[in-house]
């Protein structure tokens, strides 16, 4: 076994690898660019090395300052953790020329799987089933156009070298495809430096499953059972299981063996996951009627109202995958440590025939975006991260059903150089729908201040009726949208009486026995009136406390009262009564801003100042303003255009994705601010309009 590693990448994976490391005794190096110079993974580490600036491309995608790093510190092995390099058949032919070990498969995998018209060619040959579509290595656009037209809409375009859904676009009919295909090379040129794309039938309803593999130096190789990762937004992961729900044992071994025979085709070596596609299979039950039943294996197998039916290769992944806990969860395996010892030129530890299931595993992926603005990434700073009580990690078998997985910590920023995650919650149980109990409860028990987060959307999502009954494919979120988005905030008066809780518990916090100092607005005769007033969402409410002199208190907001009593642990903690309803709530302050959380929504409050409203309401809709710090990769207007209310206007580059910013009213451009390929600070304005 290795005496130190080099792990090079950043955030929850870093932190992840760091941890089996010390388990297992291995000491470990984090590099850390300017932006993560007090980042967890550097503290994580027992020793850190500075690679360069902010940006990827400065630090953790040279691959010559990671291999001086590792010379420098004595590592003998370099842990990818998965996107940057992890990928990367050069860097891992680097490493191997330096004389360091690549903690993953060899390059000439790598390589033959990074491309995806090349793996699918391989793949056919292996007798893999592939899904009908063009791979070839022409990139003229009239002939991808013919290929499309011969295929059949809907067809999906996609880039040949890269993954995450990025330059990935469905394509419904022939007019949408020039500008379709446009876009994805962008994007994938961009990202993974080749515009190649591949064009293939797009699947309508599928289920995106997953086969964990593994695979020795000695010629062995075994496949870990499946994962479903069918719920996506923009053609990323959201929510993800194991075992895959109505996975009959035939289909598993036959997905299995397939996963393994394409792991065998390119001699692999290391962690990988081969991605399939998977057609529905039997009818769908009525709306509302999930069925649920355990297997012999102790897996929990809901039955849903689609089945696994055909599947066709994909991508295979040759790193370790995000949701890789929840195949960790259902083993009881720790997949790094197998990872590092393998590399280090062991056998697996275990045959196939030795595998088992054990309960079932949902993974929810916490990432700080904003999913009522089409999922819009955000960034700033985490003021409040509070997420459920879990054990430390020692090994992945889950203690009291939840593991939490995070690079950062309360007070860290999320910056726009890198990916949007805060955190992966995973959650097991004996059965699916006790792991789905436990995600709910520590979805609700978790608390972010500070930017938008898909927190909520992720626990509406998991309670939905598909989600729920486990009737699941690709398009959940799209046919659950009208649960899924454009939910109310909590009832004002349940904001307001947490705000009036927190400033009481202030208030008492500073009495002392001299009854003098009492503030518990106490009149010999009559009652103390308080008013407040306070801001949601930009409209001005009214609210005021009777606290009378027999000690009971009354709120009242707008037009409408309540009887109101509470009781505070602390300033963020408060059990109230409203009507004699019960309600437990957490409320954190930052700065003049209240964040009232309670089990079933949030609200954000604040003190309503006049001035500050009337500015914002004379500039509303005069001009188009970046979202979050970026790229200007297009103007789609020129100053003197008339434009409609939601026509697109500009698209920016950040957190390695595109984003189509569009009108916020009718009107005439007046003036570009900015042109393509300036970058631009979050609140910039990029154009100003005028009335038609």
């Amino acid at each position: 076994m290795f005496k130190k590693i080099l792990i090079a990448n950043r955030g929850e994976i870093a932190c992840r690898v760091a941890a089996t490391a010390r388990r297992i005794g291995v000491r470990t190096v984090a590099v850390y660019s300017d932006a993560d110079a007090h980042a967890k993974h550097v503290h994580a580490c027992d020793e850190a090395v500075h690679i360069g600036g902010s940006a990827p491309r400065e630090s953790y995608l040279r691959g010559e300052r990671i291999l001086a790093a590792a010379h420098a510190t004595g590592a003998e092995a370099v842990h990818p953790g998965y996107g940057f390099l992890s990928e990367n058949d050069v860097f891992a032919r680097a490493c191997a020329d330096a004389g360091v070990v690549f903690i993953g498969p060899p390059p000439v995998a790598i390589r033959a799987m990074g491309l995806k018209a090349e793996s699918k060619r391989l793949m056919e040959a292996a007798g893999v089933p592939l899904v009908p579509g063009y791979h070839g290595a022409e990139q003229n656009p009239l002939l991808l156009k013919a290929e499309a037209e011969r295929i059949g809409y809907p067809v999906l375009i996609k880039a040949s070298a890269g993954g995450g859904g990025k330059g990935m676009r469905v394509v419904a009919k022939p007019a949408e495809f020039d500008a379709a295909l446009a876009s994805c090379q962008r994007e994938a040129a961009g990202s993974f430096g080749s515009d190649a794309v591949l064009v293939e039938r797009y699947i309508t309803r599928p289920r995106h499953i997953e086969i964990q593999v593994f695979a020795d130096a000695h010629g062995h190789c075994v496949y870990l059972f499946e994962r479903d990762c069918s719920v996506q937004r923009r053609h990323q992961k959201v929510l993800e299981e194991a075992p895959a729900p109505a996975m009959t044992p035939e289909r598993r071994a036959q997905m299995g063996a397939a996963a393994v025979a394409a792991a065998r085709a390119v001699g692999y070596v290391g962690a990988g996951t081969v991605e399939f596609i998977v057609e529905p299979d039997g009818p769908r039950a009525a709306p509302g009627r999930p069925e649920q039943a355990n297997t012999p294996s102790g897996g929990s197998e809901a039955q849903p109202s689609v089945g696994v039916g055909r599947f066709y290769f994909m991508e295979m992944n040759t790193r370790l995958q995000v949701e890789h806990p929840v195949t960790e969860a259902i083993t009881g395996l720790d997949l790094v440590e197998w990872q590092l010892r393998v590399a280090a030129g062991e056998p697996l530890p275990v045959a196939q025939d030795d595998l088992r299931i054990d309960g079932h595993a949902i993974e929810a992926r916490i990432c700080a975006e904003n999913p009522e603005a089409d999922f819009l990434p955000a960034t700033g700073t985490l003021h409040v991260l509070r997420t459920p009580t879990a054990t430390q990690f020692e090994r992945p078998a889950i203690a009291n059903g939840v593991r939490i997985d995070s690079g950062v910590r309360e007070g860290d920023s999320i910056s726009p150089h890198y990916d949007s995650m805060i955190a992966k919650l995973i959650a097991w149980g004996t059965t699916r729908e006790q792991a789905l109990a436990r995600l709910d409860r520590a979805l609700a028990d978790t608390h972010i201040v500070g930017l938008h987060t898909n927190v909520a959307f992720l626990r509406r999502c998991a309670r939905s009726r598909s989600f729920a009954a486990a009737d699941l494919d690709t398009a959940l979120i799209d046919r659950e949208r009208a649960v899924l988005f454009g939910r109310p905030e909590l009832p004002l008066e349940i904001a307001a009486a947490g705000v009036i809780a927190r400033e009481l518990a202030a208030e008492r916090m500073l009495e002392s026995d001299d009854p003098w100092s009492r503030r518990d607005g106490w009149r010999l005769h009559g009652s103390a009136l308080r008013r407040f007033d306070l801001a949601v969402r930009g409209r001005h409410h009214v609210v005021r406390l009777e606290r009378r002199n027999d000690g009971a208190m009354r709120l009242s907001a707008d037009d409408a009262s309540w009887d109101f009593a509470v009781m505070s642990d602390g300033l963020e903690r408060h059990d109230l009564l409203l009507d004699g309803r019960r309600h437990r709530l957490a409320v954190y302050a930052t700065g003049e801003r209240l964040t009232v959380f309670e089990a079933d929504g949030v609200a954000v409050i604040d003190e309503f100042d006049p001035i500050a409203h009337a500015a914002d309401a004379a500039g509303e809709g005069g001009c188009l303003a970046a979202p979050m710090p970026g790229r200007v990769i297009a103007l789609l207007a020129r100053a003197g255009d008339v434009v409609k209310k939601g026509q697109a206007l500009a698209v920016i580059e950040a957190m390695k994705m595109e984003h189509t910013l569009s009108a916020p009213r009718d009107g005439t451009v007046a003036e570009l601010l900015h042109a393509v390929g300036d970058q631009v600070a979050e609140g910039s304005e990029l154009l100003r309009l005028a009335d038609a």
